[in-house]
């Protein structure tokens, strides 16, 4: 039942019965007594899934969401692979693994879509199947959409999304399915709040939700259009020419440098 190792912190013994206890009264206490209403697993997998089930069982959170960080697979040129469905099947694993409840941060649906914009290849943004390649693309219920967190970017930037393809990256986190989470530094810090609370405002509008479905119309290497529940149509990359994919009875929501977003009238 042990886990992967990290240097940073000590290490605790999940299987002792005192630990599991006073750490669930602790989380309880937290709940009741501070407010909180879930939890971030922070390195979950240095510990067995069957400790975050228990704990998650023990206080039965509002939400849950486990960090499982592990590097893509890359070919020899560098690039990611362009098929990631072993990596994403490793978060699904972990949350079916703690039962089904919690949800996984999506480093999936991240690199990809990094890779992606950096290199010029949208075509990535489709899997085999013709859905998101990301674990949105299997478990969206299950899956925490972000750009970028306290350790890829903010102050460690240990692999930061590109500052000038951000707002492209949360045009794609905001209009499709999963759990879309924003980082403090681009709300306050980048001066991006307008742009994002559009988004955000249009998502909610339109009843785009955790389950809601892609419909993938272009993924070409400057071009990916995709309608959502065919309320809204998202689209990203430096070709304007997307209007033949657009139906009439769709207007402009909102747009910005390489990217529009438009929603069913």
């Amino acid at each position: 039942m042990a886990g992967a190792d990290f240097n940073g912190a000590p290490d605790i013994d999940h299987l002792n019965t005192r630990v599991q206890r006073e750490l669930s009264d602790w989380m309880n206490w937290i709940k009741t007594e501070i407010g909180f209403d879930g939890w971030r697993f922070d390195f979950a997998k240095g510990y067995s899934p069957d400790i975050t089930k228990l704990y998650m069982r023990n206080t039965r959170p509002e939400f849950a969401v486990g960090e499982i960080w592990n590097p893509l697979s890359y070919g020899s040129d560098g690039k990611p692979n362009y098929d990631q469905d072993g990596h994403r099947r490793e978060l699904t694993e972990w949350v079916k693994a703690v039962g089904g409840s919690a949800t996984a941060f999506d480093f999936t649906t991240k690199g990809i879509l990094q890779a992606a914009l950096v290199e010029g290849e949208l075509w990535r943004l489709k899997d085999s199947n013709g859905g998101p390649p990301g674990m949105i693309g299997l478990v969206p219920e299950n899956a925490v959409t972000f750009v970028d967190n306290h350790d890829t970017g903010s102050t460690q930037k240990h692999w930061p999304f590109p500052s000038d393809k951000v707002m492209q990256r949360y045009v794609y986190i905001l209009t499709h399915p999963g759990f879309p989470s924003i980082i403090y530094d681009h709300f306050f810090d980048w001066g991006l709040k307008e742009e994002i609370s559009k988004l955000a405002m249009i998502r909610i509008k339109n009843g785009i939700r955790a389950s809601s479905t892609v419909r993938i119309l272009a993924s070409d290497p400057d071009l990916y259009v995709a309608a959502i529940d065919d309320k809204i149509i998202a689209k990203i990359g430096p070709r304007y020419e997307a209007g033949h994919l657009v139906p009439t009875n769709f207007r402009i929501a909102t747009c910005g440098n390489d990217y529009v977003v438009w929603e069913k009238q």
